[in-house]
């Protein structure tokens, strides 16, 4: 059984690649595009691309975006359990791509903050993995503690992403109490711990979470269990085009070698490997 689902966000981006810097209260030219995006979903497409069996709860808003993004995911090979809400628009996020491929984010959660989680959508699952924005949101976060609970009283393993540095406060431990597995960047576990060492950040998550793994950026990234420390180095690239969905790329392949048996040293190798083709082609997915 290696069945992998996700539960979380579910977003259409707008992505906006900056020619320049932003000119305030004038004109910048950019270039425009729609693409799928949320953490949630991106880590399941990634999975789908990695060769997992995946499926992904969600919530979209019953608009054409929404039914355009669940067609995407199934196309891709992703199990979709995705509701409709009747009251709230698909989620969508603008993303700010600068001439160096860093992105930043303005997301209007939509849908995203219902979030429901079909009952059946953890029947056969080998692995549950909940995207952190889901439990960041108010509105959504009873959704994805139920089924952190549901998985743990079921004997699944569970892996969480903290997703927003920006947005983390020591609530988050609690909110994400129980997981097996941390898998925030470097950001992250600094505002989780205080810490700005990674390996000290790391070490200390682990006081909570059975194994901590950070991405490092070009730095590749480290996994420790509290005691162990094992580090992997980062792809080389010959240019970082777009860095959105690199962590949700790089949390799919980790994820799809541990099903698959990996050892943990093959997960990280794996998992730096889906990073580096995300950053190098443009939007979140594969």
């Amino acid at each position: 059984m290696s069945r992998i689902v996700v539960v979380g966000d579910l977003m259409v981006d707008v992505v906006v690649r900056l020619s320049g810097p932003l000119a305030q209260a004038s004109d910048a030219p950019a270039e425009i595009r729609f693409r799928g995006g949320g953490s949630a979903a991106n880590t399941a497409a990634w999975l789908a691309e990695a060769g997992a069996e995946v499926a992904l709860a969600a919530r979209v808003g019953g608009d054409d975006r929404g039914r355009s993004a669940v067609d995407e995911l199934r196309a891709a090979g992703v199990d979709t359990h995705v509701a409709v809400d009747p009251d709230h628009a698909t989620g969508t996020c603008l993303v700010l791509i600068d001439s160096g491929g860093e992105r930043t984010m303005a997301p209007d959660a939509g849908a995203n903050d219902a979030l429901t989680v079909p009952e059946d959508s953890l029947a056969g699952a080998a692995h549950l993995h909940v995207s952190g924005y889901a439990l960041l949101r108010e509105g959504s976060r009873t959704a994805a503690r139920g089924a952190i609970d549901t998985a743990l009283t079921e004997g699944i393993s569970v892996s969480v992403d903290p997703s927003s540095s920006a947005l983390l406060s020591a609530d988050f431990l609690g909110w994400a109490d129980g997981a097996g597995l941390l898998l925030p960047n470097a950001s992250e576990a600094h505002a989780l711990t205080g810490d700005s060492d990674p390996e000290a950040a790391a070490r200390a998550l682990t006081e909570r979470f059975g194994e901590v793994v950070v991405t490092l950026g070009p730095g590749g990234a480290l996994w420790t269990d509290g005691e162990e420390v094992l580090r992997a180095a980062a792809v080389s690239v010959d240019e970082v085009g777009d860095s959105t969905g690199a962590g949700d790329a790089f949390a799919a392949g980790f994820l799809a070698a541990r099903v698959s048996g990996g050892s943990t040293a093959e997960c990280l190798a794996a998992a730096c490997k889906l990073a580096a083709r995300a950053v190098t082609r443009p939007g979140a997915r594969p």
